[in-house]
């Protein structure tokens, strides 16, 4: 669950750190006072878009951290997989957000991406904000609620391998029933490719060995004299003895010395030793200078040697190893179409069997759809019924397609408001309350099918009132039995039930706006409670209605 959030610089919001506790946590507070704001907080903590546009006005950056814990198991491996190994039983994930627009995450200290943050945030938090409430008129998203209700996935992906097998099979039959001129032309375009590259005998790592041996013909010169020169050094000349004769001369001497001295010995031994060195030396310069071949000819051969590499690479690739790399798949594009008529007539056999295997997954997944969908919507219905909306019908209707990546199933959610009537597209006929309420619903439905930790809800109860609200709070009391449920409300009757009330205070000074957030207890939650559901003049039967919201509430958990 969420343990702590802290907050720096966001919007409205100086400085915050906020303590969760398990259940049902709510925040309440004046418009604009920032209960939304922190919910775009926990956003952009968890990866999601954000912008600099965050960060509260007159300040270089914001801060934003989040502590988890009691991680599920499905957290802690997907953060294992992500290479942030949990320790012990909890996670620190942190984002900081500059004015120049760049974001800096960070996993228990460790640089992390926003992307890294996304894949595990999907299984610590599901933030249902008010436009999610959209998804509900999209028949495009319908088709998720039934497979994740069904716990379909295994069976999407079985079929999706066969389906993947078929439309690769049909794609490359397509591809080699290209007419007979284009596949000529194709045929001899290729055969001049790999000729060309053949012809030249090209060799792994020949370009670097030819700007090496071109670098050192062309300074043949410099080479030449600066070998004559030490050769000169070490061997000397008429007028002026070498190194070599002066090392000989003082070995004589030392080896004189240390006849009589026994501590010259060593010298003498170490000049000896550097004497056969120098030697060494000497033959070892001769041989280079011996050896060097500074022909003009070759100097041209290595000039047109590179000049066919660069004609090359600029067809082929950057590289020798490129180029090859080339010439390697177009013998293999030229030996598919050489052999495209033994192919096309090996997968026209073979087409026939994996159409049959990807139909035949389909109707299988068709089926569990088709129960899925029964059972979800008796689910949902039943919680509609609990949120005061018991003459619902909710009905799937399926229409078939043309095999896709998701199967043969066209999915949409119709809805009957009032008995006896025609179920219809639920974008037609359902109204903002409605649609706030089947989301709900809808979410409490798929909350069993995973274990993730905590749930948010922001404005979860737009467009309703009354006992309709307070049936909302009853229920997310529930879910909050088994998860974190953190809610944004302005409804008191939703507040009632929450087992952590939190308010969001705004205030001014210093012609500055400033945000607090305040754990409430006791009288102060039942004022707070008399406040959203009277305004600011509190009367004592406001009051006392507030304390009997309280009372029915924790009755209705004992």
């Amino acid at each position: 669950m969420l343990s702590q959030l802290y907050i720096k610089n966001i919007a409205v919001i100086s400085e915050a750190a906020i303590d969760f506790t398990g259940g049902l946590n709510v925040f309440t507070g004046e418009t604009g006072a920032g209960k939304t704001i922190l919910i775009s907080a926990i956003n952009a903590v968890l990866g999601e878009r954000t912008s600099k546009e965050i960060i509260r006005t007159g300040e270089e950056k914001a801060v934003i951290s989040a502590l988890f814990t009691g991680l599920s198991p499905a957290a802690a491996a997907a953060l294992g997989e992500a290479g942030y190994p949990p320790e012990e039983d909890g996670v620190l994930i942190s984002r900081e957000i500059t004015a120049d627009g760049k974001s800096a995450c960070r996993i228990d200290g460790r640089p992390a991406t926003a992307a890294i943050l996304k894949t595990v945030a999907a299984h610590l938090i599901n933030v249902h904000g008010q436009h999610d409430n959209q998804q509900l008129l999209s028949p495009a998203k319908h088709l998720g609620f039934i497979d994740g209700y069904g716990e379909l996935e295994p069976m999407l992906e079985e079929y999706r391998d066969a389906y993947r097998a078929y439309s690769a099979a049909r794609r490359e039959l397509e591809q080699i029933d290209t007419d007979e001129a284009e596949k000529a032309r194709r045929i001899d375009l290729l055969g001049y490719q790999i000729g060309e590259i053949d012809a030249a005998q090209l060799t792994p790592g020949e370009e670097d060995e030819l700007r090496a041996q071109r670098k050192l013909l062309k300074n043949a010169l410099a080479v030449t004299e600066a070998l004559g020169g030490s050769l000169a050094v070490l061997d000397g000349d008429d007028e002026t003895p070498g190194l070599s004769s002066q090392l000989g001369a003082l070995v004589e001497q030392m080896e004189q010395a240390a006849r009589y001295m026994d501590a010259a010995r060593p010298v003498s031994e170490r000049l000896t030793e550097l004497s056969y060195e120098f030697e060494g030396f000497a033959s070892d310069i001769r041989g280079l200078l011996e050896g060097f071949d500074c022909d003009p000819r070759q100097l041209d051969a290595i000039e047109n040697r590179l000049d066919l590499l660069y004609s090359l690479k600029k067809k082929y690739g950057g590289t020798v190893e490129e180029i090859l790399a080339f010439r390697d798949r177009a013998a293999e594009e030229l030996r598919k179409i050489e052999t495209s008529d033994e192919r096309a007539r090996q997968l026209q056999r073979e087409l026939s069997g994996l159409l049959a295997e990807a139909e035949a997954r389909a109707e299988k997944l068709s089926a569990a759809r088709g129960d899925a969908a029964g059972r979800f919507t008796a689910r949902v219905m039943e919680e509609l019924a609990f949120l005061d909306m018991p003459s619902v019908t909710l009905t799937v209707r399926r229409r078939e397609k043309p095999l896709s990546p998701d199967g043969i199933d066209e999915l949409e959610l119709y809805i009957s408001t009032n008995v006896g009537e025609e179920p219809r597209s639920l974008a037609k006929v359902a109204s903002g309350g409605e649609l706030a309420r089947i989301m709900l619903s809808v979410k409490n439905v798929m909350a069993g099918r995973d274990d993730i930790g905590t749930l948010i809800f922001d404005e979860v109860d737009t467009g309703v009132s009354g006992r309709a609200a307070q049936k909302i709070g009853h229920k997310l009391r529930q879910v909050a039995a088994d998860r974190q449920v953190i809610v944004v409300t302005h409804l008191a009757q939703v507040a009632a039930y929450a087992q952590h009330h939190l308010l969001i205070s705004k205030t001014a000074r210093d012609d500055r706006t400033f945000t607090s957030i305040i754990p409430l207890e006791g009288e102060d939650r039942v004022r707070e409670l008399a406040r959203i559901t009277g305004g600011e003049t509190l009367s004592e039967i406001a009051l006392e209605h507030a304390r009997e919201m309280l009372r029915e509430a924790d009755g209705a958990f004992r």
